[in-house]
């Protein structure tokens, strides 16, 4: 399998995911990581419990690891994500200057990393984080298929 550096971080991204799930979320779970590859930032779908649209995985993650490092400024960080990001959290890493962009399964629905919009590549952006897809693309499909099949 392709990415194999990244599947551990991926899989704990999962974990994460299941506990989004588990308190009625959609379950998606992200980490962020820094330069020594340790984990600053995590975070999962907390839109629900805490009535904020802006409780995506993404940006908890964000908040934590900007919190941890006492900066904004996510240069040499790389987010680990089960689902490709929206707009809001694509527009997010851009401004968060993060390095790298991790995501396992596409969102052909809302993906702003290449599926719908790539706002991370725009050649326009004075950043372009680099892009990793489709980590453990099929068990980060399998827990968003298994949650929406239950909730519908």
């Amino acid at each position: 399998m392709f990415n194999l550096e990244f599947n551990e971080a991926m899989r704990s991204a999962l974990d994460l995911a299941a506990k989004a799930s588990q308190q009625g979320d959609v379950p998606v779970g992200a980490i962020v990581l820094n330069s020594q590859g340790e984990v600053v930032g995590q975070g999962f779908n907390t839109r629900e419990i805490d009535n904020d649209p802006m409780s995506h995985a993404e940006i908890v993650a964000m908040r934590e690891a900007a919190i941890a490092s006492n900066s904004w400024r996510l240069d040499d960080h790389t987010l680990v994500v089960t689902l490709e990001p929206c707009t809001m959290c694509a527009g997010a890493a851009v401004q968060s200057r993060i390095s790298r962009i991790v995501f396992g399964a596409f969102d052909e629905k809302a993906g702003a990393v290449g599926s719908l919009w790539d706002v991370v590549r725009d050649r326009r952006l004075p950043h372009r984080p680099e892009v990793v897809s489709g980590v453990l693309a099929d068990e980060c499909s399998a827990i968003l298929s298994e949650f929406f099949k239950n909730h519908r």
